[in-house]
């Protein structure tokens, strides 16, 4: 019987149940064979879309509440798989305490500047001033979020913190290729740079202690075997 918070355990069930997480072999950018595979980019259904708008939504809620992420006014998607994720999330938010979250506006950068018409490279709400709360599906290498960062400093923002889907919870890539060397994690790293909090809704941990009764046993050998080889150290 799984202790996940039932917003994480509901997403969990949705992400499997609607192919979005996926168990079998993967081969991913770092060469290495995962046994379960998440692509939020899978959540185009509008049950789905609803699924992880609300356990953004429940998931920065409940971390404003209890201090762990500070006061934000925009939720930031970086293009392209962060666009319908940071509109979701701030439709959700809105609905789930409106007193609370109801004027919360949503933006999102474009890959190349728009020469024409309004022009610029920000859609949406402007970022000058504003203290800015990055949406995004995972953390891989981290290079998409520092890119993000940047772009919303360039356009006078204040990052205040980051949330994803998922936290792997895996090491880096050793820079000599040795996987049993100990290696912090992206996200640890990203943390330790710019001393910012980064959620997620779910980590490799919650997706091992729910999956029972949702995946095979052989699936569920897989990934624990995989997360003791590939843990990171931070």
């Amino acid at each position: 019987m799984t202790s996940l918070p039932t917003y994480k355990a509901d997403f969990l069930r949705a992400a499997i149940s609607g192919g979005v997480l996926k168990f079998g072999s993967f081969e991913l950018k770092s060469k290495r064979i995962s046994p379960y595979f998440f692509n939020a980019g899978d959540f185009y259904r509008a049950d789905l879309l609803e699924s992880i708008a609300t356990a953004y939504a429940k998931t920065i809620a409940e971390a404003h509440r209890s201090g762990a992420l500070p006061d934000f006014d925009v939720i930031f998607g970086p293009a392209y798989k962060g666009i319908p994720l940071a509109t979701a999330a701030t439709i959700r938010l809105g609905q789930l305490d409106a007193a609370a979250y109801g004027a919360k506006c949503y933006s999102f950068d474009r890959k190349e500047a728009k020469d024409h018409g309004e022009g610029g490279n920000i859609v949406g709400a402007p970022l000058t001033g504003k203290r800015v709360l990055i949406v995004d599906d995972v953390i891989t290498a981290g290079t998409a979020k520092r890119e993000a960062i940047a772009k919303i400093e360039k356009e006078g923002g204040v990052v205040a913190g980051i949330v994803v889907a998922l936290d792997r919870m895996e090491k880096l890539p050793s820079p000599n290729g040795d996987d049993s060397k100990p290696m912090p994690s992206a996200i640890g790293e990203l943390r330790k740079e710019y001393g910012l909090p980064i959620l997620a809704i779910l980590t490799l941990d919650d997706i091992i202690e729910g999956m029972r009764g949702l995946a095979s046993d052989d699936d569920i050998r897989r990934t624990e075997e995989y997360r003791t080889k590939y843990k990171a150290s931070d």
